[in-house]
């Protein structure tokens, strides 16, 4: 069987979400046996064709492969909202897109529901993202050689956030926390992957222009890794997801989550993270030891629900009934 995966990865977009998750399924089934799998954008012979994105490059190769094609919903419209200028006019083209694809894989109950809302006469299949729990492991190095990249000291509390910038990550919020605890140093590890077309982005750039100094940006880094190990706790503010990747990434190097009280994440991350309505919410969460030591002390073992072996397993039960049915 052979697979082929459409990313639109060029430049700045190599960082987005979607393309990380691709990244990670795609090396998981790399050595599976009784595939022969690709990532190539201007490849048209394969049995599936696996959508990440859905720019011109994908919609074009759509048009061309042989085979059946699968979009991932990593994107919908609801997650556009506080992300991207012009927001309408791009949600507006959702269900056409979505509709030239022969199967939908989405991501969680509360992408399912808004896919089958927009195309309820295209099949889905419900396979949640993934992560290599071997990649995102503690590390006392790696903790080590961020820190001191940095120019952060052994002994200061570390609160780290790992998103695009834009006002749907919770921008403004975090920037309202960072204020309220300046004994603690706050970085962000993200950048602006559509750039002037991000929401906000002139006012945001200004706001970084001024930021307290217990904030960093560091923009993207090489190893997302290194950031989390350097980290005491993660924090996660944003308004919307599909899934919420970064969040199972902190689990997995063992940090306790302050997470936004959202539904996606009570339905993904249940009771294994700490919930957040405002700042100052997140303030007292930040200065709840016990609850921040009980919520690291589980938080690895709760991510080996989304080992990537196991999304891998899905995703090839799925591609076998597609290409037989």
């Amino acid at each position: 069987m052979k697979i082929n995966f459409v990313v639109e990865d060029m430049f700045v977009f190599k960082y987005i979400g979607c393309s990380t998750v691709a990244k990670t399924l795609y090396r998981g089934l790399k050595n599976q046996n009784g595939i022969d799998i690709s990532w190539e954008r201007y490849k048209f012979q394969a049995d599936i064709s696996h959508y990440h994105t859905f720019g011109p490059i994908a919609l074009l190769n759509r048009r061309l492969a042989s085979g059946k094609k699968i979009l991932t919903a990593h994107s919908t419209p609801r997650v556009n909202i506080g992300n991207l200028a012009l927001t309408k006019t791009i949600n507006k083209r959702y269900p056409d897109i979505y509709r030239k694809f022969d199967h939908i894989i989405t991501i969680s109950e509360a992408c399912e529901k808004e896919v089958k809302e927009m195309v309820p006469d295209i099949p889905v299949t419900r396979i949640p993202n993934g992560i290599n729990r071997e990649y995102f492991s503690p590390s006392h190095t790696k903790r080590e050689e961020f820190r001191e990249a940095w120019n952060i000291s052994p002994e200061e509390q570390v609160a780290l956030t790992v998103a695009q910038i834009s006002p749907r990550k919770g921008f403004y919020d975090f920037m309202s926390i960072a204020a309220k605890n300046p004994e603690i140093q706050f970085i962000w590890v993200g950048g602006f992957p559509y750039g002037v077309a991000s929401k906000d982005y002139l006012k945001i750039k200004a706001m970084i222009q001024r930021k307290p100094k217990n904030v960093l940006f560091t923009g993207f880094v090489r190893d997302i890794a290194e950031a989390y190990c350097a980290a005491d706790v993660f924090i996660m503010p944003t308004y919307a997801e599909t899934f919420g990747l970064a969040v199972l990434e902190a689990q997995a190097c063992g940090l306790p989550v302050i997470a936004r009280d959202i539904p996606e994440f009570h339905e993904i991350y249940e009771d294994s993270v700490r919930y957040f309505s405002t700042p100052d919410d997140a303030h007292a969460e930040l200065h709840d030891e016990s609850s921040l030591e009980k919520c690291a002390h589980g938080a690895r073992d709760f991510s080996s629900r989304y080992d990537i072996r196991q999304v891998c397993a899905e995703h090839l039960s799925l591609y076998n009934k597609l290409v037989t049915s």
